[in-house]
């Protein structure tokens, strides 16, 4: 998939759809920590949102983007560093495993805990999107690239 499908129509088109879906994905992501989750499907939107890029003008966009197999992998290992560090920072203050409430941040426990919540959400939308766009490069990838 060298070539992408870069049509005018679809180029035009998707220069005007990514926005809304990033935007639709931040609002999910923001509001999900409201409401049930959130972060697996703001990444799952994100993440497809970078294939829909690769989709439309192909590998040649990766330079553009700064984006490649190796920064999906990085996205999902920091998505990962930031669930389990929020996780473990409430045991630095005697809390338990995810506690938010302990944090010390300058807020009333309620709030601490929201954004608590929303950091967790946040590693899981990057951890996400990461992996999504792993699976996506590996799919598309030539046969003679090699892993």
């Amino acid at each position: 998939m060298r070539k992408g499908f870069g049509s005018i129509v679809l180029d035009v088109a998707f220069r005007h759809l990514a926005p809304f879906m990033i935007l639709y994905a931040v609002y999910v992501l923001v509001h999900g920590h409201y409401g049930p989750g959130g972060g697996f499907q703001a990444g799952a939107m994100l993440g497809l949102a970078l294939c829909l890029v690769q989709l439309v003008q192909g590998h040649d966009a990766k330079p553009k983007w700064g984006l490649g197999m190796t920064a999906g992998l990085v996205l999902a290992c920091v998505g990962a560093l930031i669930y389990v560090g929020i996780g473990l920072a409430a045991f630095v203050w005697s809390g338990n495993f995810l506690d938010y409430g302990v944090l010390p941040i300058a807020a009333i426990p309620a709030e601490a805990r929201a954004l608590g919540i929303l950091g967790i959400e946040s590693g899981v939308t990057l951890g996400v999107m990461g992996v999504i766009f792993v699976i996506f490069d590996l799919l598309t990838r030539d046969k003679g690239q090699g892993a």
